[in-house]
């Protein structure tokens, strides 16, 4: 196998070759983050890039025109690879960024090192809003063979890489979300209509004990009616559980009390940004959609990825205590306790009951904190700069 002949590997300030890696850890996090990543550089900075995924069968439920089976194969301008275990060489590019701390082939290594020519080598590490990421970030590490890497966090503050956005993504969402006709016939294209008066609300979450007592306390809502739109997903087991309905599937809808649910397919990124922009409240999880969701500028809750040793709680704090910044002390409690409810699978109910009076005003709030997010920067346009730098 040899280089992809579209890749000019000369260093160019204004055009380089980016090698992105990705391992598919945590179902759609992984390959979501790099494929929008991959695409924004291709799209709006001009450069070329190849995409290293391990498994393309998960990559192609984000990218349904894609072939799970190609070797190679070109989509949205980026050249996508499947990361065989058995390497087989290639020359590497100008940019290599091992994404979320997998291991890059020794070989390519090797190659690296070789090459005769200076590459940026960066790890692109997982969003955290934790006190030590901006005085880690952007530092270099010294590797074998007199190679040098960089840690780049992305991030909620300017001193950060910032998150992934793309330059219209505002100008897009506020246009949908100032038309109701657009949020009609979005939500026509996956079965749904809208109930008159309805608050909507999406559902995107890994197993979570927390569920049966949210949505017991959706149906017991005398004040309107929760029209709940879950992606096929992980999440299904809980509520159907809940529903007492074996095997819930897309275009399944059930309606219990005051709480309308329906099942929709699997979508692509942008179809679940207009999701998340349609919606009043959105429970998202992982990195890829919890930023997505910050975009919408809606109230959100995150269910953060479990981890073994408790670290996921430092995390979820960590980000609390930039994101409630400004809130209203009674707004603050109730988004916390319901959050900390939420990732602990307890108390859902009686906490939801009590965040839902503070709706309003957290809905304000998001759209502050997504304007202040706009200021940081976005990641694609801050490793671009990094790079030129760094030449």
């Amino acid at each position: 196998m040899t280089a992809a002949r579209t890749f000019d590997f000369g260093v160019s300030v204004d055009r380089a070759s980016w090698d992105i890696f990705c391992k598919v850890v945590d179902n759609f996090g992984d390959i979501g983050v790099t494929w929008r990543l991959a695409r924004l550089l291709v799209a709006e900075h001009g450069q070329q890039v190849r995409l290293w995924c391990d498994d393309l069968e998960t990559f192609a439920q984000l990218c349904p025109q894609a072939d799970p089976q190609a070797e190679r194969q070109v989509q949205a301008g980026v050249e996508v690879c499947r990361w065989r275990s058995e390497w087989c060489a290639v020359e590497p590019a100008d940019v290599v960024i091992e994404a979320f701390a997998c291991d890059l082939p020794a070989a390519y290594i090797d190659a690296m090192a070789e090459a005769g020519r200076r590459i940026l080598w960066l790890n692109l590490e997982y969003l955290s809003a934790e006190d030590w990421v901006p005085g880690c970030h952007a530092l270099p590490s010294m590797q074998a063979r007199g190679l040098q890497k960089f840690f780049f966090f992305p991030g909620f503050e300017a001193s950060t890489g910032g998150l992934l956005r793309e330059a219209d993504l505002i100008a897009r969402r506020e246009g949908f979300q100032n038309s109701g006709e657009a949020r009609r016939a979005f939500l026509r294209t996956l079965g749904v209509v809208p109930i008159e008066g309805a608050r909507l609300l999406s559902l995107f979450a890994y197993e979570n004990g927390a569920i049966p007592g949210w949505l017991t306390a959706l149906a017991n809502d005398s004040a309107r009616i929760n029209q709940l739109l879950i992606p096929e997903g992980r999440a299904l087991g809980d509520v159907g559980n809940w529903l007492g309905v074996a095997g819930l599937r897309p275009g399944d809808h059930v309606r219990r009390g005051s709480l309308d649910v329906t099942v929709m397919r699997f979508m692509t990124q942008d179809e679940y940004d207009q999701l998340l922009w349609a919606c009043h409240f959105n429970a998202v999880r992982g990195e890829e959609s919890f930023i997505r969701a910050q975009w919408a500028a809606r109230p959100l809750v995150w269910h953060i990825y479990p981890q073994e040793d408790d670290a996921h709680w430092d995390k979820l704090d960590a980000f609390l205590a930039l994101y409630t910044q400004g809130l209203s002390g009674e707004a603050d409690r109730a988004l916390r306790t319901f959050w900390k409810a939420w990732n602990s699978g307890q108390g859902a109910e009686s906490a939801w009951v009590a965040l839902e009076v503070h709706l309003d005003e957290l809905t304000g709030h998001a759209g502050r904190w997504t304007d202040r997010q706009v200021a940081n920067g976005d990641l694609a346009a801050k490793l671009v700069s990094f790079h030129r730098d760094w030449l």
